[in-house]
Parts: C-alpha cells; sequence; structure tokens
C-alpha cells in the first residue's frame, strides 16, 4: 500500500490529510498557521506534523508518493513562490524546501487551482472535462481544469479572476495593490464593504440596521427574509461576479463553471442570483457552459493535494 500527504495551507490554518492510494483520507487534522517571522515556522510545522503521522500509523516514508500542497499565491510548475501575502513569505523554491525537511516529493500549487483539482475529481466537477471554480470567500479565486490538469500559466497566476480591474474608479485599495478588482465587490469580504457603503450612504429602513455587523451571510439572510435593501446589496454583487465569470469564460471556454468557498453555502440562492448576469455579459458561443455549486466544502484543498501527487 502506497500514501499520500494534502497540505492546505492557509492564512489561518493548514488542514492536513493523509491519503492511502485509493484516495481514502485516513486521517485529516489542522495546525495552527504561524506566519510570524517571515512564516519560518509554517513548512518546518508540516514537516513535524507528517513524521509524527508516519510513526502513528507504523508507515515507512519509502511508502509515501509524496506530499501536496496548495497557498495562498502564485505557484509556476516548478514550485516556484512569487510572494504569499498572508504568509508573509517571499520568493523561493517550494519544492526543494519542503522536500529537505520531509526527505519526500512535492508537488505545490495555489491553493485555489488545487482546490478546483479536488472537485474537478472528486466533488461538484466530476464527470466533466474542463471546468472553471469560482472559489468566492473571505477573496475571490479561480482555478481552471482541462483534462485533469492544472492551468497555472507562465507566472502561475492563471485563474486569478478575483483580480481583472472592474471599476476603474474605484478609490480604495485592493489587497493586491491594485484598484476595483473583482474581489472588493464580488468576495464575502466585498459584499460586507458594499453594504457599509450603502448603508452610509442613504437612511432608508433596512434590518441590516439592526446587525451588530453586516457580513456576506447575514445578507443572504436578510435578503431571505424579504429585506429589500439586502436583496439590492447582493444583486450588486452578484452582478459583479456574473461579469468576471462571463469574461473569463470567454478566455478559457469550460464546460463547467464550479462554485465552492464559504459563500457558496448560500446554495441555489448563489446560482440563482449570479446566473442571470453571467447570461447578460457573457459571449454568444458559452450558451452551454453550465453552473454547479461544490460538494466537497473544506476538504476539497486537501483532495487537489492528493491528486497533484496521484495524477
Amino acid at each position: 500500500m502506497k500514501y499520500i500527504f494534502g497540505a492546505d495551507v492557509g492564512g489561518t490554518t493548514v488542514k492536513l490529510g493523509f491519503f492511502d492510494e485509493s484516495c481514502k483520507i485516513l486521517k485529516k487534522w489542522e495546525l495552527p498557521t504561524r506566519p510570524e517571522n517571515g512564516g519560518s515556522a509554517i513548512l518546518p510545522d508540516i514537516a513535524a506534523a507528517i513524521d509524527a503521522c508516519l510513526a502513528e500509523f507504523g508507515v515507512n516514508r519509502d511508502d509515501v508518493l509524496g506530499i501536496g500542497i496548495g497557498v495562498p499565491g502564485p505557484v509556476d510548475d516548478n514550485g516556484n513562490v512569487n510572494r504569499c501575502v498572508n504568509l508573509n513569505w517571499g520568493v523561493f523554491n517550494l519544492h526543494e524546501t519542503l522536500g529537505k525537511l520531509t526527505g519526500l516529493r512535492v508537488k505545490a500549487g495555489n491553493d485555489a487551482n488545487v482546490a478546483a483539482l479536488g472537485e474537478f475529481y472528486d466533488g461538484g466537477g466530476r464527470g466533466s472535462r474542463s471546468m472553471l471554480m469560482v472559489t468566492i470567500g473571505t477573496g475571490l479565486g479561480g482555478g481552471f481544469i482541462w483534462n485533469g490538469h492544472i492551468l497555472n500559466g507562465a507566472h502561475g497566476v492563471a485563474g486569478e479572476l478575483g483580480h481583472l480591474t472592474i471599476n476603474r474608479d474605484e478609490t480604495e485599495r485592493c489587497s493586491c495593490g491594485k484598484y476595483g478588482c473583482a474581489e472588493q465587490y464580488g468576495s464575502a469580504r466585498g459584499m460586507a464593504m458594499l453594504a457599509r457603503r450603502r448603508l452610509a450612504k442613504d437612511d432608508e429602513p433596512s434590518s441590516l440596521r439592526k446587525q451588530d455587523s453586516v457580513t456576506a451571510k447575514v445578507l443572504f439572510d436578510e435578503a431571505r427574509a424579504g429585506d429589500a435593501l439586502a436583496k439590492e446589496i447582493l444583486d450588486e454583487a452578484f452582478a459583479i461576479l456574473g461579469e468576471t465569470i462571463a469574461d473569463a469564460c470567454c478566455m478559457v471556454d469550460p464546460e463547467l463553471v464550479v462554485l465552492g468557498g464559504g459563500v457558496s453555502k448560500a446554495g441555489q440562492d448563489l446560482i440563482d442570483g449570479v446566473w442571470p448576469y453571467f447570461e447578460k455579459f457573457r459571449f454568444h458561443a458559452s450558451k452551454g457552459t453550465r453552473f454547479a455549486l461544490a460538494t466537497l466544502g473544506n476538504d476539497a484543498g486537501i483532495h487537489g493535494c492528493f491528486h497533484l501527487i496521484a495524477d
């Protein structure tokens, strides 16, 4: 029996999975992400956790096919990381660094791309040939899969649809340093920003004014309860998402778009909101593109990490 590790590195936690070669999860657990001191502890923490797991299961290192790892930043096919802001990482080769710490083969990818790979094989994209995954969480990310392979691009930034410029007149800076990115409006954080702006702009009555803070979840909850302002704010975000996805599909032409990330917990309400704007803005030849929801939840990343090694 052979085994594979998956490590999905986020700004708060590292999600780890230990799989057998059939993709059965034998163990999954989390570590705190420690970004202080340039994030120097993150990879040693992962290596120590892998050593402990091997000892727990009595598995020889020679029986491990490798470690797949997803990180929140650009990564090219050779494992070169080009800054991960949330981890305080600069530019270095992740394959070499983690490989030396563990003595194992390493294959790295951008976290959104890796989650897309997991959904392609084991989740909402199963059975498709080409898939664009749109991850709508704190940020807005994407990943394109063609015939089971991630499209990374020349610099590891393919699929970064959250940083398409959607508003040239924006005065607030995106976390990436640009202005008017789709992420500033269509992510969970962006939806909350739209709400703050709208609530400060006028004094129209709304149940949102009774909330301690207005999050994306609050907007969906209050919209379902009939609040008109919540519906209008969400509609503004849906328009941004629909246009952004339509533009992305014009470039990569996927068979299927899978919506994932924390906001996808809104379920069919999310698809029903975004779809009319996708239809409005899409290129005419994209008529056959289908939408679906991600199904793996927080496990999408570690599943994708498995397939980085297995496939």
